[in-house]
This record gives structure tokens, sequence and C-alpha cells, in this order.
């Protein structure tokens, strides 16, 4: 049984694309918010919150009604392309009310950026999950965490496409002491990003035809599967695959309340401590994300070896690490510089040592019918901690200072870590093999 590699990077097309948006709307959104609007630290935050506020109800929701939908083009494929749809039309209108309200300021520009905002959240919320549990979907249990790998190697890819055009359209030259800078341009080319990506993966990508393989394959490997049937053709998780799962998801709270703190509020930090601009920052976060991607195969071989729970516990302590040390060089250097570029490839490293293997240890505890449900899950507990890490750490910045942020996410990034010794099952030792064949699956 091999892994199909050219169709596991189609299907993380869709992820891509939802990753250059979100990167661009964690980068740039704050930034419209407090220096066009006039938001302060608070309220900005709290409104950076509400799309994690919608995506606790809207991705468990969309995940599962997704696994009861049966269309000509599958169950997935509807969701996405209509969300990408909306969101593509919807963003392209938040720089134009930007631009206008800068030009002649009204309460009815403010609203109507809001209520934009809210209808473009709940365009991305409608396909996230759905995108996600395409890859699950086409992909047999033995090969998910190979094709987790390359699905977050796109999604990376994504992340670090918008990064380095962000970087050359808006470098410090062109955003510093500037009374309002307008982002039109990068809205519509990370909207052409969208469309093309989801493009091919419509064209490309026959989602019943796969799916139904693939449920024909799993069904010869009932051993596959963690969950047991209940007796009303429901599943039930044992008691102790439950409490492993209960762990884990809360670890995936802990680790996304701190990392999603810095990514929030990172360009406003710098250039509140710093005295840096979008350029700047955006140069820092691609090398995180550079870093991350470098770090894939090297991870793979580590987790092979080690396993995936101290593959990801490892990260974690590396992660908080470089917190603290961020905290210490933003306040001794007051220009971004190579230790401080060095510093954020490791924070790439870590993030992939965590994120690479944690949704593989969600999923594989369904069945194939349910996986919509568990991608769900795991979002919930990502969302939920992200509901109250912009509106927490921004508060804190305002009261305190906003040398408290890196201090804050290591804090929590380290909590993770003693969640995560709870976690006893989704993980398994393999034999180290070549390239992305290191990324084997934890249930073989």
């Amino acid at each position: 049984m091999k892994l199909n590699y050219k169709r596991t990077f189609i299907v993380g097309l869709a992820f891509l694309s939802i990753c250059a948006f979100w990167q661009m709307y964690d980068n740039v959104v704050p930034l419209i918010l407090t220096n066009t609007f006039h938001l302060n630290e608070t309220y900005s935050g709290a409104i950076m919150a509400a799309d994690n506020i919608l995506a606790l109800f809207l991705l468990p929701f969309f995940g599962s009604l997704s696994d009861k939908t049966d269309t000509r083009i599958g169950k997935r494929m509807p969701y996405i392309l209509f969300g990408t749809g909306c969101a593509i039309i919807l963003m392209n209108i938040l720089p134009f009310i930007d631009n206008s309200y800068y030009t002649q300021p009204s309460s009815f520009k403010m609203i109507s950026f809001v209520v934009v905002l809210g209808l473009l959240l709940i365009a991305m919320g409608t396909y996230r999950s759905p995108a996600v549990a395409l890859m699950p979907d086409v992909t047999p249990k033995p090969l998910r965490s190979k094709a987790n790998a390359i699905i977050n190697l796109m999604g990376a890819v994504g992340g670090i496409i918008y990064l380095g055009i962000a970087a050359v359209l808006y470098p410090n030259s062109k955003t510093v002491g500037v009374a309002h800078v307008n982002y039109q341009i990068l809205f519509v080319v990370v909207s052409a990003i969208m469309f093309v990506a989801v493009g091919l993966l419509f064209l490309i990508i026959k989602e019943k035809d796969l799916v139904l393989e693939n449920r024909l394959l799993e069904s010869e490997h009932p051993e596959w599967n963690l969950a047991e049937e209940d007796g009303s053709g429901h599943e039930q998780l044992p008691p102790e695959v439950k409490r492993s799962l209960g762990f884990l998801l809360a670890s995936i709270a802990l680790w996304f309340i701190g990392y999603n703190g810095v990514t929030t509020w990172f360009t406003t930090y710098v250039a509140n401590v710093m005295g840096q601009g979008l350029g700047g920052a955006s140069t820092c976060l691609l090398v995180a994300t550079a870093g991350a991607i470098v770090s894939y195969i090297p991870i793979g071989n580590i987790a092979s070896k080690i396993g995936r729970r101290k593959t990801i516990m490892g990260g974690i302590v590396l992660l908080s690490l470089m917190f603290a040390l961020g905290f210490v060089l933003t306040n001794i250097f007051k220009t971004i510089n190579l230790i401080m570029y060095i510093s954020f490839a490791l924070v790439g490293l870590a993030w992939a040592a965590i994120n690479v293997n944690s949704l593989p240890m969600v999923v594989e505890m369904c069945k194939g019918s349910d996986i919509g449900k568990f991608t769900g899950y795991y979002y919930t507990a990502s969302m939920a901690a992200q509901i109250v890490t912009p509106i927490l750490a921004g508060t804190l910045m305002r009261l305190i200072s906003y040398k408290i942020l890196f201090i804050y996410s290591a804090f929590f990034v380290l909590l993770s870590f003693v969640t995560m010794t709870q976690v006893r099952h989704g993980d398994q030792k393999v034999e180290a093999k070549k390239g992305l064949e290191a990324y084997e699956a934890m249930d073989d």
C-alpha cells in the first residue's frame, strides 16, 4: 500500500488556499482595525476573536453536515466551492471600505466593514472542516500521517506565498510613517491564489470515486477502527481512548492559545515595541513558515524513531523556549536581525513538530463515516482556544505592556506539555524510511 503523492498534493490545494487567506487575515485586519478605525486593543481583539467564535459552531456543524451530504460532485466539494466563491467576493470589499473610511469616516462605513467581515468569516467557516476532511476521506488510515505531512506542507506553502507577496508589496520603506496603507492589491492577489487553487482541486479530484475506493479498502481492514459499535449503528470510543482524546484536545487548545497569541498580535507588537512595519513582521513570519517547511522530513524521521507523542512534546518545549527568547530579543534590539530570524526558524520547526502529528491522532480514532465530525472536534478545540487568546492577550498588552505577549504565549504552550503526558493512544513507533515515507501512519 503506497500513498498517491500527486493526488495528496492536489487535495492539499484546498488547505493552501485556506492558509493563505488566514495568514493575510491575521496580519492585515488588526492593522486596519487599529490604524484606520482607531479601535483599541481590546475591541480589535474582540473582533479578531469573532472568527473563532463563529468557527466554534460552524466548523463542527458543517463538518458533520458534510458527512451526511451526497451530491453528484461529492460531499465535501459543494462546501469547498461555495465557501471559496463567497469568500473571494467578500474579501475584496474590505479594503475598499477601509480606503473609503480613511478618506471620509462615517459610522455607516464602520458598520459595513464589520458586517462584510462577519459574512466573510461565515463563508470561510462553511468549508474549512469539509476541506480538511477531504484528505482522510480519500486516504487509507495507515497512510494518513504521510498524507497529513503533505497537507501541512501545502498549507505552509500557502502561508509562505502570502508572506513573500506582503514582504515585496509592503516593505518598511512603503509603510513606516505612512498615514494610511492601501491593501487592495494584496487582497486581490490572495483571492486569485484561492480561485486557482480550488479550481484545480475541482477539475482534478473526482471525490465520489476516490471515497468509494477508500471505503472498500477500509471495509477489508476492520482492525483499523479504534471505535466500537454501540448496537444502534453509532460508534463509541472505549473509555481509555476517550480519555486520551480529551487530553489531546486540551493540549491542542493550550498550544493554540499560545501560538495564536503571537500570530494575531505580532505585526502590532513589532510596530509598538520595535518600530517595525508590516514588511519586517511579515519577513519574520516568512522565516518561521520556511523553517516549518524544511523541517517536515527531518521531523518525520524523528517521529518514526521516538514516536509522535514524544515528537510533539519536544516541539512544545522548543516553542515555549523560543517564545521566551522572543521576549528577550525584541526588548534588546530595535531592529529585526539575524538572531531573530534564527529564533523564528526554530519556531517554525517546533510548530511543525506539533502540528503535523496532531490532526491524525484525532481523526484516526473514528470510522470513515464520521471523519467530518472528528475533524470538527479538532477545530472545536483549536477555535475555542482562539476565541480567548486575541481578547485576553490584547487586554493584557493594553493594561500591562505590549512586552507581555511572548511571556503569555510561552506560558500557555508549556501548559500543553502537562496535558500531553496523559495522552496514551494514537501513537505508534515505526521504522524510519526515506523522505516523506518517514511520515508513517500511527495505526499500521
